[in-house]
């Protein structure tokens, strides 16, 4: 009866002015986008659009930093993603003798001051693609170290794997966004980089793991500190560094980076508002299917019941609760109850979310929930919701719409995938209000009485009722 779903829970975003502010603020732009202003004529820059050595110096005065090679390298960081996201372009139509070309204010960087957040939100996301390349490319020492006497990089000698370290990070990045959307993971809270580490390297069915398997975590712990560093100054993550001086022990001892009782000192990661953002728009962009919270509210009530059969119990309030804000009570109500019908797989699991959401709609759609009284399918449903808000005249059900709605309830709750206690005091309390349950329903024509009935043998404790429940179930498939 399960439906295929996406694998990632729907996440709940800031609004998207909220994000723009907070790109806007980001170390990363807020200096691309002072080095775009700070560009002009006798701005020189290299053959691959890169700021000349001679001019690294003026950049990071001109951003405010110290001269020194830490605040040069924040100005070859910026001027990069300057760069890669339009708010510089670089002008070259003939090379002088010194093959230098020059570099001129882009059209993006007027988008930052006089475009809407979305305008804001494409470069900042543009930037934040400069900062994953850099944090994937070789390390310093050793792309110094595989420099030729001709001065070109010889890439064999570097040992180094461009898509395999892009996988790693983004592997790394999606464990992140995961707990961090996840019901019952990380939320809030800041995830020890072991943890991260090792979600990418030990394998799921590993005990304990070898002294081999914690050295490739530490390394993996080293390399992944100097990327967080690096994307920290876009405004992805809040990150702790990892205590210096823990690495050095590790140097000694690989397994202290994990065993090491102090969490604090691994290194501490969380993901931003914007950092959210962010990871989901390369999740698009990958072709992953990565649901936010409100993009179901301006659609049907059909693409609602479907979609929030994948959401879990909060996020589906959220998004339900931002659908029924477009809708007149009386107009939702017939269109959710409209939507809820059907003899397909995923009906009872529609109904179900359909019932959830009627819960959150005012005594208004009172007429829509009565008009509905005689359907076979959805009966059973507005009599509940009529009794609960102690609505008078409400018809009592036929026998065989009390077993077609304990069928369609436990279907649900099956597809669902509720928890084990909750669906066993269910299935105990549906046979125990209803004496001789089973003798009626394997004739409930309902598309998955038999799976029901199966479901039931397999989760009620009393193996005598079990086994009633398996009989049962057989019959139903004889039919």
């Amino acid at each position: 009866m399960s439906q295929d779903r996406p694998t990632l829970p729907p996440v709940r975003l800031n609004s998207d002015a909220e994000l723009a502010r907070d790109a806007l603020a980001t170390p990363l732009l807020s200096r691309a986008a002072g080095l775009a202003r700070w560009a002009g004529p006798d701005t020189r820059v290299g053959a691959g659009g890169e700021l000349a050595d001679e001019q690294l110096p003026a950049a990071a005065v001109a951003l405010g930093l110290k001269d020194d090679d830490e605040g040069q390298a924040y100005a070859s960081e910026a001027w990069r993603a300057a760069v890669d996201a339009g708010l510089v372009v670089i002008e070259d139509p003939e090379r002088d003798t010194d093959e230098h070309g020059t570099a001129a204010p882009g059209e993006s960087l007027g988008l930052l001051v006089s475009g809407g957040p979305q305008d804001v939100l494409a470069i900042w996301l543009e930037t934040l693609d400069a900062a994953h390349a850099d944090a994937i490319a070789p390390l310093l020492d050793d792309l110094s170290d595989a420099i030729g006497d001709d001065g070109e990089i010889d890439y064999a000698m570097l040992d180094w794997d461009p898509e395999g370290e892009a996988d790693f990070l983004d592997g790394v990045l999606g464990n992140l966004y995961l707990l961090t959307v996840t019901e019952g993971g990380s939320g809030e809270e800041p995830v020890p980089l072991p943890a991260l580490a090792a979600s990418m390297i030990v394998p799921d069915d590993m005990g304990e793991p070898t002294d081999d398997v914690l050295e490739q975590v530490s390394v993996a712990m080293v390399r992944l500190d100097d990327q967080f560093r690096l994307l920290e100054q876009t405004g992805l993550v809040e990150y702790q560094p990892v205590d210096e001086a823990l690495m050095a022990e590790a140097d000694d001892d690989p397994a202290v980076a994990v065993e090491d009782e102090d969490v604090s000192r691994y290194g501490l990661v969380k993901l931003t508002p914007l950092g959210l953002y962010g990871i989901r728009a390369r999740m698009l962009d990958a072709g992953l299917d990565a649901p936010a919270v409100g993009e179901l509210a301006g659609k049907g009530a059909d693409a609602l019941l479907d979609g929030l059969a994948r959401y879990p119990e909060s996020a589906g309030r959220a998004e339900t609760e931002q659908w029924l804000a477009r809708h007149e009570p009386e107009a939702a109500a017939r269109e959710l109850l409209s939507a809820a019908r059907g003899a397909d797989e995923g009906g009872p699991l529609r109904r179900l979310r359909c019932q959830q959401a009627l819960s959150l709609v005012g005594p208004q759609a009172e007429p829509a929930v009565r008009a509905v009284l005689g359907d076979p399918e959805l009966g059973g449903l507005a009599r509940v919701w009529l009794a609960e808000r102690g609505a008078a005249d409400v018809p009592p059900p036929s026998e065989s719409m009390i077993f077609w709605l304990s069928i369609d309830t436990i279907a649900a709750q099956l597809d669902a995938g509720g928890e084990l206690e909750e669906l066993q005091g269910l299935v105990e309390g549906l046979t125990g209000q209803h004496s001789g349950f089973f003798d009626v329903a394997w004739r409930v024509d309902h598309p998955a009485t038999a799976d029901v009935l199966e479901a039931m043998g397999r989760l009620h404790p009393d193996k005598r009722v079990a086994k009633e429940a398996r009989k049962s179930a057989f019959r139903a498939r004889s039919r």
